[in-house]
């Protein structure tokens, strides 16, 4: 669980984030939305633990505290190392956090995000879409009891965007708490249990439309894994 208790954030005499009290619980899927300008990945970082709020707390469950479960980010920024490949990347992600995880494994999770054939090449060479792919299989990899994302779907065409919603179901189903920026609400909103907006720097429930019904898919039905742009 991740509690946010009054907070507030202020650059200079701007007060972009006002007196936000939220909760978010495990095994959920909270979207943020809200205007450019309005404060959603300010918001996400200092959950993140990036930024310091001006003020408030944030606090974590204790199940969070006690075990080795991890919270995982995606931001604008990849985390991607431009001169190491992409199983070099994450095979470094694995070693910072003491995975116990074989080679086979990484080249498993790169084959489910279509980049299989590009584990040996370095990112610097990838589309904006193929780095997007190797940020959230470094996410995905951490099994993370906290998964924050700013905007997952940047960079994706179509049939990936439905590849990161099924991964995000089933790391919901797994226990996980994941808050996700959005600026598809319309398409994002079958997977979320919960949605808010943010404007002029306060947090509010966003109700959205009940129409998709609870034995309809919630995402397309096809492959499992992605092809490479």
């Amino acid at each position: 669980m991740l509690e946010l208790h009054s907070i507030s954030k202020r650059f200079g005499q701007n007060l972009v984030l006002k007196d936000i009290s939220v909760t978010f619980k495990p095994k959920s899927i909270t979207l943020l939305g809200g205007a450019n300008g309005s404060g959603k990945s300010t918001l996400l970082k200092i959950m993140a633990g990036l930024i310091k709020p001006s003020s408030g707390q944030i606090t974590h469950s204790a199940h969070f505290e006690e075990s080795s479960k991890r919270l995982a980010y995606v931001g604008h920024a990849t985390f991607i190392y431009p001169n190491l490949t992409a199983l070099e990347n994450l095979r470094f992600w694995q070693n910072c956090y003491h995975l116990d995880l074989s080679i086979d494994d990484l080249e498993d999770l790169l084959s489910q995000f279509g980049l299989e054939p590009f584990m040996d090449s370095y990112p610097r060479i990838f589309s904006r879409g193929m780095q997007q792919k190797l940020s959230l299989a470094r996410a995905f990899m951490l099994k993370p009891a906290i998964c924050l994302l700013d905007e997952p779907n940047t960079g994706l065409d179509q049939a990936s965007q439905e590849f990161c919603q099924q991964k995000l179901l089933e790391l919901k189903e797994s226990g996980s708490c994941i808050v996700c920026i959005s600026h598809s609400i319309a398409s994002d909103q079958k997977i979320a249990d919960q949605i808010y907006t943010l404007q002029k720097g306060e947090l509010n429930p966003f109700h959205f439309s009940q129409t998709n019904a609870k034995n309809e898919p919630l995402v397309s039905q096809g492959s499992k894994r992605l092809c490479a742009e």
